[in-house]
């Protein structure tokens, strides 16, 4: 077993790192913090920003790679079964519950895995192989943390009744993440995980308590209404950005490329994603949509809406996908502490410390990253 010891902050592996996104928040909240990613573009930003960083497939470690770590985070790629309504992207997920079951059994599913169409429909199972290893080894996580996209609830779902078994308080559900802060609207299904015997926390674990109000088209809500705060909009975070300013989304309704949706500098931001280059911005002296006027969002600005500092060192190609496979660090931040059982002062802290943040070494910045 591991040790606790309330003095030392606990040591995260993060599987599925990605650019930065969960990491960031962890530095913010001071917390060590080590990211395998097998991205080569998302590795060169991470080490631009000083992450920690182990560039290799995740399926070739193992918790025995990392006996001091404590913290068990990933947010692996689940596009094979995230398809709205495909029949192959049911399939997949029922393959997946599957072999999670089978793999709680104590079966050696590796040469089923290795025969699948897509290797990707098995990579959803490694944090759950990650820690039933560590379970093995007599060194559970203390903490266990996942992120997706909602379509993978289900799997989370699962999850839970395996680490349960295990002798884990687990929590799973669906933030929105408007309503902690982060000026765009987007949904991430979240596990969270609590080993029943660690001496350091309580023994129950929920999901962290929105600070924010959710947002609603043409709320009429009052502002400040309740304890919550409005949400964080466009507007607010890109300060540099002429005002007002109307997005245009790249997709439209019913294949309606008239009916395509609209959110204005004074509401949040749609999901970003990494076609966000798609949006159309349009402001005071350009003409109305349709005409092929408009500008888009930069790098930066994406980053922004995404609630990375300004000035984080975007690098390597597919930067826009980069960004939008990332977790939101401030989202990220109050998972973490509400897995750490963290206070309200310990996230305000971090919050200031997200947002004063400055890459630690000097270099050029890419296209479309953040004007000096």
């Amino acid at each position: 077993m591991h040790s606790p010891d309330d003095t030392v902050p606990p040591e995260i592996i993060d599987l599925f790192a990605g650019p930065g996104g969960l990491d960031m928040a962890a530095h913010a909240l001071r917390l060590p913090v080590t990211g395998i990613e097998f991205d080569d573009d998302a590795c060169a930003t991470r080490r631009m920003a000083g992450l920690a960083t182990v560039s290799c497939d995740v399926r070739e470690r193992g918790p025995a790679d990392y006996p001091n770590a404590r913290v068990l985070a990933g947010g692996p790629p689940c596009q094979t079964f995230t398809v709205a309504g495909s029949g192959s992207g049911r399939r997949a997920l029922e393959q997946v519950l599957e072999f999670a079951r089978r793999m709680a059994d104590g079966e050696d599913i590796r040469p089923e895995l290795d025969k699948l169409d897509d290797e990707r429909t098995g990579l959803v199972l490694e944090p759950l192989r990650w820690a039933l290893e560590a379970i093995g080894l007599n060194r559970p996580y203390e903490t266990v943390v996942l992120e997706q996209v909602p379509a993978v609830l289900p799997v989370w779902k699962a999850f839970e009744a395996i680490l349960q078994e295990h002798d884990y308080s687990v929590v799973c559900g669906v933030l929105h993440t408007e309503e902690f802060g982060v000026p765009q609207t987007r949904r991430r299904a979240v596990l969270i995980g609590r080993l029943r015997n660690n001496e350091t926390l309580t023994d129950e674990v929920a999901l962290p308590e929105p600070t924010h109000q959710r947002f609603r088209k043409n709320d009429t809500t009052p502002t400040g209404q309740g304890k919550r705060t409005r949400c964080v909009t466009m507007g607010d975070v890109l300060k540099k950005r002429h005002q007002p300013f109307e997005v245009v989304s790249n997709y439209g309704t019913g294949g309606d490329p008239r009916a395509r949706g609209r959110r204005a500098h004074d509401e949040p931001a749609f999901t970003v994603t990494g076609k966000i280059s798609r949006n159309r911005v349009f402001g005071p002296g350009i003409k109305a949509f349709g005409s092929g006027d408009g500008t888009r969002f930069e790098n930066y600005e994406a980053g922004v809406l995404q609630t990375f500092p300004e000035r984080y060192p975007w690098s390597g190609r597919a930067v826009a996908q980069q960004i939008g496979n990332a977790i939101p660090p401030r989202l990220g931040i109050h998972i973490l502490a509400a897995a750490l059982g963290l206070g309200a002062g310990e996230v305000t802290a971090a919050l200031q410390r997200l947002k004063t943040w400055a890459p630690p070494l000097p270099a050029p910045h890419p296209t479309g990253s953040a004007p000096a």
